[in-house]
This record gives C-alpha cells, structure tokens and sequence, in this order.
C-alpha cells in the first residue's frame, strides 16, 4: 500500500479576456489583493478563436496571462475560480462582462482550467467548480489535448506557459530537499 502524501504546491495563474485595459487593471488590482504579487504577466494576445463573447464583451478581445508569485496547494482552484466569478459580476457594466477571468494552475508535467461547465474530460471538485487538464507537458512543451480551448491548442501562449513553467521549477527546487529517500518541502529563509 502506498502512503499518501501531501501534493507539491502548484503555480496558479489567470488567464484573463478583456476589451478595455482600464477593466483588466481593474481586475488584475483585485487579483492582487486576493492571491499576492505576480512573477510574470504574459503579451495581450489577441482572442480571434470563437465570436461567443464578442457581443457580451466587445470586440477586439485580448487574453493576458499573469502568474503569481506565491506557490499554492493545487486545492486553492475552487475558491479561486469562485473568486474570479465574483471579480467578473463586479466588473459588470449594463449587466455585461466586461473580463472573464479564467483561473488555472501548471506545475511540472500539466496545466490544469477551472470551469463551472460540466464535460466528459473535467473531474468535479466542489462547489459547482471542475478541474479540466488543458495540456500536458511533453517533449519541451505543454501539448493540448482534443477538448482544449483552440486558443490554447494553437500554441500561442506556450512560450509565456514554459516561462511560468521555469519559474516554477525554480521556486520548487529552493523549497525542497532530500531525506531518507523522500522528498520533503521545507521553508526557505
């Protein structure tokens, strides 16, 4: 029988849609506020994949990706993905949506979405919240798989992913170390 082990802390990042850069600061403020400094802010890439925002949110859209500096336990998803909802139904202007904010986290061999939307692919958590496994890290790069979004499959974030990626196994080597065959999470200075 295997013992259970505690879960190596994850690098969570949002990957924000938006029109207007006044409402994503918005935003990006209040994430702050919630999960701590950032380490890494992607380019505004432009979201060309699917025209199903475009009349809540306005056109041209953009997605950011932003990472926190602070490793977290991969359980953090749920409260987050409820946090980023109430963070979009602040931000709502006439009634739309004016980010959506879609939370996730990577850690050395995946990325993983929070999605309120049932599918065949995404595990429930809690709360209404599912995890769905949007790539996974391979030969160099996190693939996609057939059900990720098509922005993600394109691979037009997998330079930003891979630079999270790094931060990442960075932070992760200076909080572990070696004993008696197992690796153990300790505290850095």
């Amino acid at each position: 029988m295997a013992e259970t082990q505690p879960p190596f802390p994850v690098k969570y990042f949002i990957a924000a849609l938006f029109h207007d850069i006044r409402r994503l600061d918005e935003a990006r403020g209040r994430f702050v506020d919630l999960w701590g400094a950032m380490d890494f802010e992607g380019s505004d890439r432009e979201f060309d994949v699917t025209g199903y925002y475009r009349d809540e949110m306005g056109e041209p859209l953009y997605r950011r990706i932003m990472s926190f500096e602070k490793l977290e336990d991969p359980t953090l998803l749920v409260s987050m993905k409820l946090a980023c909802n109430d963070i979009e139904d602040a931000l709502r202007v006439s009634g739309k949506r004016t980010v959506n904010c879609d939370a996730g986290y990577l850690d050395h061999n995946k990325v993983v979405l929070a999605s309120a939307k049932e599918a065949g692919q995404k595990i429930y958590i809690d709360k209404g919240i599912y995890a769905d496994l949007a790539g996974r890290y391979k030969d160099g790069a996190y693939r996609p798989f057939e059900w990720s979004f098509p922005d993600f499959k394109d691979n037009r974030y997998g330079q930003e992913l891979l630079a999270i990626r790094a931060l990442y196994l960075s932070q992760l080597k200076a909080l572990r170390r070696v004993q008696n065959g197992k690796i153990k999470m300790v505290e850095t200075p």
